[in-house]
Order: C-alpha cells, then sequence, then structure tokens
C-alpha cells in the first residue's frame, strides 16, 4: 500500500511539474488581461463624485437662502482642501476657520 501511494505522489508531481511546464510555454501567447472592469470602475467613481459634489452644493445654497433670503448666495469653500486657491469671478472668502 505504501508502494502505491509514493507512486501515485510522484505521478502527482511529475504531471504538475509537466502542467506548469506547459503552461509557462503558453504564456506569452496568451491575450491580454481586459481594462474594461477598471475603467467602468474609474468611470462610475468619477461621477458618484461629482453627483456627490453637486448635492453637496445644493445643499450649501438651500441652508444659505433660509438663512438669507433673497441674497446672492457666496462660493462655497472647498471641503477637502486647505491650501491658497484662487477666484476668478466673485468675492474672495475669508480664511476657513
Amino acid at each position: 500500500m505504501a508502494s502505491y501511494l509514493w507512486r501515485k505522489y510522484a505521478d502527482y508531481v511529475y504531471n504538475k511539474w509537466e502542467r506548469t511546464l506547459l503552461w509557462d510555454m503558453l504564456e506569452p501567447y496568451r491575450r491580454p488581461k481586459s481594462f474594461t472592469p477598471l475603467v467602468i470602475i474609474y468611470i462610475a467613481a468619477f461621477y458618484t463624485g461629482v453627483v456627490g459634489a453637486t448635492i453637496t452644493e445644493q445643499l450649501y445654497k438651500e441652508k444659505y437662502w433660509e438663512d438669507h433670503p433673497g441674497e446672492a448666495v457666496p462660493l462655497m469653500k472647498p471641503k477637502f482642501y486647505g491650501g491658497p486657491w484662487k477666484v476668478l469671478k466673485g468675492d474672495v472668502l475669508p480664511p476657513n476657520e
């Protein structure tokens, strides 16, 4: 029984090596992996951010209009950026508190 198990194990190891060698030879000719899933994830993340920013800005405007009815809404300060930033048209905001 022991010799039978050793023979089966030897066959398994040899065939495993043979399969590895075969697939290593075929590897250069295999199709490259597709970038489609990665591109779809990046596009979805981008548009999720755009929609989130739009909703945040709209909520900011509605809150400002409740406190100051009839006035023009000033620019919203950037949430995740604390460095200097330039305003091309409109009023410059006071520094972050």
